[in-house]
């Protein structure tokens, strides 16, 4: 019996932040595949290797955690003072399912130098010299990001000197500027209160509970809980979440009944197909503790402690778009998050995530009543891994 060969797709494997996706050039994708759909899902989940029963994502691209399982898919962009358009696919690692219902902040880094060595940027546009502003139109949320990319006698520059906690190796500087994460139109409060009280059934052996939560629409729909509230310090690292089953169950059960309140969704059972959003995450004070890494981060060098879950499982350091809704509730008075700031708001804030460290500063204002945030800024590298082709089967799509 004959098999149908493999075909091969543009790609370039870059890390972006915290994470690494596979990019794509849109009008490199085969034909089916450039408009959303079954054809368009299905290609990303071979490429990525999902899905895996084994949870390894052996077979594709993927590295079988939340940071790992991504994919990018750009192009010139559609809209007016905009360059380039970005859209974000969260591959799901056990299941057959592609989730566009967000953003990544972290490969958000890596979007400008893509586009600028694509040739998806004006060339007027990019100075022989000094910092490229690419703006990018994120198409999953409709949100304007500008990342200012550091170049080199006309070239993306991606070695410098900076480290992000959660990199191994430093890089070049990216800063990226999050413009207005909730436009006017939006609440970035959806229930209309700064801090609510989310009821959660039995779970497991968790009793029915009431959490003190501040739910914010900021970067990604974020929940926040006191990190007391769920037995924890809020300096755990990785493998005290991950490894407790039981632990994971009650986070789902929290994110489920969450965006039910938050309107996302209308019952439980449709969370299962919104994984990528909402983020729930914990907070307390500035505790000291020891990284991922092994660095010692002191009580001084922080102002609070932050850990987020991200698709089932605790981040390995902090998702961008949740960096977001941290900076942009560090800034409100009455929020849980500021409310364990000793300072109280405050409109830069470094916080600490199992990783290590990250500064994220927002300019909030509240206008007849209602808060807004005009800007929310940090900063991130990125690098290119690889590029050439991905190969996959000819009838995976």
């Amino acid at each position: 019996m004959s098999q149908l060969p493999q075909i091969k797709i543009p790609a370039t494997y870059m890390r972006g932040g915290t994470s690494k996706g596979v990019f794509f050039s849109l009008t490199d994708l085969p034909e089916r595949c450039q408009v959303a759909g079954e054809a368009r899902d299905n290609m990303l989940l071979r490429v990525i290797g999902s899905p895996d029963p084994y949870g390894k994502q052996t077979d594709g691209m993927g590295g079988a955690t939340s940071s790992t399982s991504k994919t990018v898919i750009l192009s010139k962009s559609s809209q007016a003072d905009h360059d380039v358009d970005y859209l974000f696919g969260q591959v799901a690692i056990d299941k057959a399912f592609v989730d566009w219902s967000g953003n990544c902040g972290n490969l958000t880094a890596a979007v400008g130098s893509f586009a600028i060595s694509n040739g998806l940027v004006a060339a007027d546009r990019i100075p022989h010299n000094g910092h490229a502003v690419v703006r990018i139109w994120q198409q999953n949320i409709k949100k304007t990001i500008i990342a200012h990319v550091p170049i080199t006698n006309g070239e993306v520059q991606e070695t410098g000197e900076f480290e992000l906690d959660g990199v191994t190796f430093p890089a070049a500087e990216v800063q990226v500027d999050f413009v207005s994460p909730v436009d006017a139109s939006e609440a970035m409060f959806p229930t209309g209160n700064i801090t609510d009280v989310l009821n959660v059934p039995a779970v497991g052996e968790f009793a029915a509970a009431s959490f003190s939560v501040t739910m914010i629409n900021a970067g990604i729909p974020t929940i926040f809980l006191n990190a007391q509230d769920l037995g924890y310090t809020g300096t755990e690292l990785q493998d005290a979440i991950n490894s407790d089953e039981k632990a994971l169950e009650r986070f789902e059960a929290i994110r489920a009944y969450g965006a039910i309140k938050m309107g996302l969704i209308d019952n439980a059972e449709q969370a299962v197909a919104r994984q990528h959003t909402p983020k729930v995450a914990f907070v307390t004070g500035n505790k000291a503790y020891v990284s991922s890494s092994g660095k010692s981060i002191e009580s001084i060098d922080i102002e609070l402690n932050v850990r987020a879950l991200s698709m089932g499982k605790l981040h390995h350091a902090m998702m961008g778009t949740a960096a977001v809704a941290i900076g942009t509730a560090a800034a409100i008075p009455g929020t849980l998050v500021s409310q364990v700031i000793a300072s109280g708001a405050n409109s830069s804030v470094t916080f600490g995530h199992p990783s290590g460290t990250l500064k994220v500063g927002a300019q909030t204002e509240q206008v007849n009543g209602e808060w807004t945030v005009n800007k929310v800024s940090m900063s991130r590298s990125a690098r290119v891994l690889m590029e050439g082709w991905v190969r996959i089967p000819s009838d995976s799509f």
